[in-house]
């Protein structure tokens, strides 16, 4: 019996997910999460064989998430479920430990062979985006592009999510259990790594590097 955890911050789409899950005769939902940190939790406590993420989630976004388990957990496997069909959110994807990739349009019968094939120990792209990721993935080994990923340290990705979320500096140092003033220090090494020196600017810059998302 495969153990699945749904993280996902849209309850809507945990509950039809797992009524479609729990019709599988392989497959048991042994939690439901909403956020990083509470992803992190439980699976930590419940041990899931595979978790279902989703790549955009408050606090703590799937791709930190799965670096922050598989730092503690090695053995669980992580597919990302996302809207983004674009190459950077499945190379960053992939380079952050997901074994695959499945697109939130896709039929429900694509998703069942991801978790089949990774619970195999094999990796899973949805099909409309296999092309385009083998190809980028290509330039970026030949160091051709740049990322928030390449650019931040672990720490100033979190903090530029929380920043572009909204959060006040108490609440970024609350949230990540750091002083006001260390998190002062973090932004402004992010806006001189970055070049980029507006609160705004640096939203839409989290944006597009898929650390957040506009819900």
């Amino acid at each position: 019996m495969l153990k699945v955890l749904i993280a996902d911050d849209h309850r809507l789409f945990r509950d039809g997910l797992r009524m479609l899950l729990e019709k599988q005769s392989d497959i048991k939902v042994v939690a439901e999460t909403k956020d990083g940190p509470a992803t992190v939790s439980a699976a930590i406590e419940l041990q899931p064989n595979i978790i279902l993420m989703d790549i955009s989630m408050p606090g703590l976004n799937g791709m930190e998430t799965t670096r922050k388990l598989l730092a503690q957990n090695g053995t669980i496997r992580v597919i990302m479920l996302s809207m983004h069909s674009d190459h950077h959110f499945v190379i960053e994807s992939l380079k952050s430990g997901a074994v695959g990739y499945v697109l939130k349009d896709s039929a429900f019968e694509e998703l069942l062979t991801a978790i089949r094939t990774v619970a195999a120990n094999g990796i899973f792209l949805s099909q409309k985006i296999n092309d385009a990721v083998i190809k980028q993935y290509i330039a970026t080994a030949k160091g051709q592009t740049a990322t928030s990923f390449s650019i931040l340290s672990s720490r100033e990705r979190e903090v530029l999510q929380l920043l572009a979320e909204g959060k006040t500096t108490k609440e970024m140092a609350a949230h990540l259990h750091i002083s006001v003033k260390t998190i002062e220090t973090h932004r402004k090494q992010i806006m001189d790594k970055l070049d980029i020196h507006s609160i705004a600017e640096l939203t839409k810059y989290a944006i597009r590097q898929g650390l957040t998302s506009l819900d």
